[in-house]
């Protein structure tokens, strides 16, 4: 059973991200704050649980929730600014968009750039340890897979509506027959070989 809370009466907010190692499309990050006593059989860390249950979590997190929001940094400001930069970022996004103010954060990983001078722990696996940051999990993978699956219908060929942008075979093989799409991140390692597909 994930843990209700970190601390006895701090406001808290979990947070996690998505798509760190992903070929192709944005990174996504939720910050989610429950009620002190919240408990649901169901959640998990959203990698652990399957697209049903993803579902379900994420219509009763979004509803019982005191606050939730989710944001996205681009493919672009991937390749400008770093992987590990742009999941920071994501996160300090999703947080400005609370309503309300958290007084701790919960950190899914063992890193984080400070936000507005509030207290925050990074917690390994995180998202298997307490809900707010599983929590955080579920909305923002729905909220990414739901993205990658309309690109692609935009780009088939890519696998994106089962891979989601991970570097699997299927997208890899893509890759190397059709070359990049608007949407790949440049500064990633697309092919195991570095083939000469940014001229495609």
């Amino acid at each position: 059973m994930l843990k209700s809370s970190f601390s006895p009466n701090l406001i808290e907010a979990g947070c996690d991200e998505v798509g760190r190692g992903c070929l192709a499309g944005p990174v996504v990050a939720a910050a989610v704050i429950l009620p002190k006593k919240f408990n649901h059989k169901l959640l998990n860390d959203s990698k652990q649980l399957s697209k049903e249950k993803r579902q379900v979590l994420q219509t009763e997190i979004k509803r019982d929730a005191l606050a939730w929001a989710v944001a996205e940094v681009s493919h672009t400001e991937i390749d400008e600014i770093n992987i590990l930069n742009a999941s920071f970022l994501a996160m300090h996004r999703a947080l400005d968009q609370l309503t309300v103010k958290p007084e701790l954060l919960l950190i899914d990983g063992n890193r984080f750039k400070p936000y507005q001078k509030i207290k925050f722990e990074c917690i390994i696996k995180g998202d298997a340890l307490y809900q707010s940051i599983a929590a955080a999990s579920v909305l923002a993978k729905t909220y990414r897979d739901a993205l990658m699956e309309k690109l692609a219908q935009q780009f088939p060929g890519y696998g994106w509506e089962t891979n989601v942008g991970y570097p699997t075979g299927v997208h890899r093989a893509g890759i190397k027959k059709l070359g990049i799409t608007p949407f790949h991140r440049k500064s990633f390692r697309l092919l195991p070989q570095q083939l000469d597909i940014f001229k495609k």
